[in-house]
């Protein structure tokens, strides 16, 4: 598994199936335990991200840790965090379909390998990219979503968090799900200091 994933990460680095590849300054694998039980899907790398090729690493990705340390995991042990694109769009727009296309077999092989029973999409576009366009991130955030014989619950995006902090505690009764389903199909024993 070690080794695929490495092939993968390699391809990722050098991919140039869309046109994000041109004005990227590092590709954005991921990162966390590829052996996580949890895994979270962001949108796409911003500035910070696309600076340093790690994903949640500005403002959102210190809310996203905060969050995580609430629910007792952190990036090392717990999780592995995603995107539905590798590269930073231009002025972080949202990526178009056809990126999100080109991109996507890469996180579908990462989420195979990675074998986690419990998804995180991060906002809308997490959730258009990967469970279907339509979708409104407020009609169905909070939801358990079975999805190949996997479980997933959208939620807010940390920078919806950090504009409009009114959503903090309906993301807050989220994540204590996650905990609930984390210690059902994982570790009953799993310490959350907050629930």
């Amino acid at each position: 598994m070690e080794e695929e994933f490495d092939r993968l990460r390699q391809e990722v680095l050098h991919c140039t199936r869309c046109p994000l590849h041109a004005s990227r300054k590092n590709p954005v694998f991921g990162m966390g335990n590829p052996k996580a039980r949890i895994m979270l899907i962001g949108e796409g790398p911003g500035a910070d991200e696309d600076r340093q090729g790690l994903p949640f690493v500005g403002r959102s990705g210190q809310l996203l840790d905060k969050i995580l340390a609430a629910c007792g995991f952190n990036r090392k042990d717990h999780v592995f965090i995603g995107n539905i694109v590798k590269c930073r769009p231009p002025q972080n727009r949202v990526p178009t379909p056809s990126e999100r296309a080109a991109c996507l077999p890469y996180l579908l092989k990462q989420i195979e390998l990675i074998d986690p029973p419990i998804i995180v999409l991060l906002g809308s576009t997490a959730l258009h990219g990967l469970i279907n366009p339509e979708a409104r991130i407020t009609r169905v955030r909070g939801q358990w979503i079975t999805w190949n014989n996997r479980l997933v619950m959208p939620v807010y995006h940390p920078a919806a968090l950090l504009r409009n902090p009114n959503l903090k505690r309906e993301t807050w009764e989220d994540f204590k799900q996650i905990v609930f389903k984390y210690r059902e199909l994982v570790d009953p024993s799993h310490h959350s200091p907050h629930c």
